[in-house]
């Protein structure tokens, strides 16, 4: 069978590439055409677009970019429909997917929703328009399966993706961070260049606080190395691309832009300082509409501040530096971070996420034939 499948974003990359290995598991025969990055074209998918060119971060960042985002949707479009897949599978990235959702509905492709978008954060009656677009929704957070009941909507938990990734890596035993004297802070400054950005400014302050510490920076090669220069050279500071896993699985401590990245760091047990900052105009309109209590996946999970988060202006060297200091061995606050983590493993389960995604969709897709 032919699959068209959408991610718009780095995570959705990672995700929809494993996804795809499972999906040529479960049909051998499949023909997969994606918009994604490196993992899913890795995995066997035809890359059509790169997330790069979709990575839009925040209200007014999207606003400034209008044109370019609906010229890819009528391409997008016309696409689809050139390659009349069985089905279209779509990977978070709300804004542009759920417009591909209507469309692929009014045509009679069938879809599948692999990582719902965050609805339950904001303007939640959205549902009702999930509801009539998409055929089969996989939910990865605990938390939205009953969110989704709230509609009279009937979805399906398949675990979290992350669990698949994580039981997948292989740590580089040559990884420079395991030869170091001094223990690591891991600092992953996210996948976008304006939260890379903010993260590297605090980042040369915070540094001299902690002298027997060495950070390591998990940067991400979809960015212009230039980026990361301002750090690249100060003492006690490495720099790694795309290794972001071999980072936390030699850090003591770390500092996260919130996003993926704050669950993933969870699952490897370092404790976190989960930070966020973004444009004034976007962070304006994010605080009227936003109806959670949390950003951080750890903290919506538990339903409780088991990570310290530093949210705008709450994100101070003043406070970067009292956070983490409670974090280093021997300090209450890491032991009870630590305790929290397991109760989050718990919740989450100890699913095959792909491979039971891949499953459903094919056998839907075969039961319909």
């Amino acid at each position: 069978m032919k699959y068209y499948i959408i991610a718009g974003e780095r995570s959705g990359d990672l995700h929809g590439g494993n996804l795809i290995k499972a999906l040529k598991v479960a049909d051998p025969d499949a023909v997969i055409r994606c918009w994604g990055g490196e993992a899913m074209q890795n995995a066997g998918g035809d890359l059509v677009v790169h997330y790069k060119e979709m990575a839009f971060m925040g209200f007014w960042e999207v606003f400034t970019n209008l044109n370019t985002i609906q010229n890819r949707i009528k391409f997008c479009k016309r696409d689809i429909l050139e390659f009349q897949p069985d089905a279209v599978i779509l990977i978070d990235y709300a804004g542009f997917n759920m417009r591909i959702a209507k469309f692929a509905k009014q045509n009679d492709i069938p879809t599948h929703y692999y990582i719902s978008p965050k609805i339950w954060a904001w303007n939640q009656k959205r549902a009702y328009k999930i509801k009539r677009s998409v055929d089969y929704m996989y939910v990865i957070l605990p938390f939205e399966k009953d969110f989704y009941q709230k509609f009279d909507y009937e979805v399906d938990y398949v675990g979290n993706p992350l669990l698949d990734a994580i039981r997948a890596f292989e740590p580089d035993e040559d990884f420079a961070g395991k030869k170091l004297e001094k223990p690591v802070i891991g600092i992953l400054p996210g996948s976008r260049k304006q939260e890379v950005l903010h993260m590297l400014a605090k980042l040369q302050e915070i540094v001299p606080f902690f002298p027997e510490y060495h950070f390591i920076i998990a940067g991400v090669s979809n960015l212009e190395t230039s980026l990361y220069q301002s750090v690249s050279r100060l003492e006690n500071v490495s720099l790694v691309f795309d290794q972001a896993y071999d980072v936390l699985s030699c850090a003591t401590a770390a500092l996260v832009t919130s996003g993926t990245a704050t669950l993933e760091t969870a699952l490897f047990e370092v404790p976190q300082v989960v930070v966020y900052k973004t444009s004034g105009v976007s962070y304006a309109i994010a605080k009227r509409l936003i109806k959670v209590d949390y950003i951080s996946l750890v903290n919506l999970i538990l339903n409780k501040e088991a990570v310290k988060e530093l949210i705008q202006q709450d994100f101070t060297i003043d406070n970067l530096r009292k956070e983490l200091a409670q974090l280093l061995p021997g300090q209450a606050q890491r032991e009870q971070v630590l305790k929290d983590y397991r109760e989050l493993k718990e919740i989450m389960g100890n699913m095959d996420t792909s491979k039971t995604s891949a499953e459903l969709i094919v056998g839907r897709l075969r039961s319909h034939q």
